[in-house]
């Protein structure tokens, strides 16, 4: 059973790197250059069993020879794209670049970003989207500068049952040390952590965030792209509509 699962995750994760190769690939015959792509939080390999969901359209790219360059969201509070996702892209040989959390907005402004993919840890029928906090402000600032983007994801992930993601999904609130101090490696090699705000300062530290459906491009799946939307998803998961 476990095996199973496994293979089944592996053989979605490679479907959805080739439905978001052709995006990638449509992008970089109308560029004609190297294709920016701006990721948040970490949904490769080190998430799921191989590929990932929103590494896997860039690594398909990377290996059929279209010139990608990858700009990594730090991810704060825990740093999934400073320590996870960098490390990873770094270990496939994909170009790529850390980026503070706040810095895609100004440059998408200067035409930097040619597409957004992020992964989800939950995607409601409708097509909003759960994922790590910050997922919403992306959401806004790609919207804002016509920059596409794609929430990558196996069905799996889907929720049949809830339609409202800011109404119906719970978003957990973590312990305020994680923003209230930062851990890495030390100059002698060992882990540690610092504080980076004054001794009893609070912190609120929401988790994740949903980005509403009408802010996205669309959604890429195993099954294929389809647009953020009730119809969208329909279109492609037909045996999940109602009868």
């Amino acid at each position: 059973m476990a095996g199973a699962i496994a293979q089944e995750d592996v053989d979605f994760c490679t479907q959805i790197g080739r439905h978001g190769l052709a995006l990638i690939q449509a992008i970089h015959a109308k560029k004609a250059g190297v294709v920016n792509i701006l990721t948040h939080c970490n949904a490769g390999w080190l998430a799921f069993v191989d590929v990932g969901s929103a590494t896997a359209p860039i690594y398909a790219a990377h290996d059929a020879g279209v010139p990608v360059h990858v700009l990594v969201d730090e991810t704060r509070p825990r740093n999934q794209g400073a320590s996870l996702t960098a490390w990873e892209l770094q270990k496939h040989g994909v170009p790529h670049t850390l980026l503070a959390d706040n810095a895609g907005g100004h440059l998408m402004q200067h035409g930097m970003v040619d597409m957004v993919i992020t992964g989800a840890d939950r995607v409601l029928r409708s097509g909003d989207a759960c994922n790590k906090i910050g997922t919403y402000l992306k959401a806004l600032a790609a919207r804002d500068n016509n920059v596409p983007m794609y929430i990558a994801f196996p069905s799996t992930t889907l929720d049949w049952t809830r339609e409202d993601g800011v109404k119906e999904i719970p978003i957990e609130f973590r312990h305020a040390d994680e923003v209230c101090y930062v851990q890495g490696l030390l100059d002698d090699g060992s882990t540690g952590r610092v504080r980076v705000c004054p001794e009893g300062c609070g912190a609120l530290n929401p988790s994740f965030d949903v980005t509403p459906a009408r802010l996205l491009t669309g959604l890429i799946t195993e099954r294929g792209v389809c647009a953020a939307s009730a119809d969208g998803l329909a279109g492609l998961f037909p045996e999940h509509v109602p009868r």
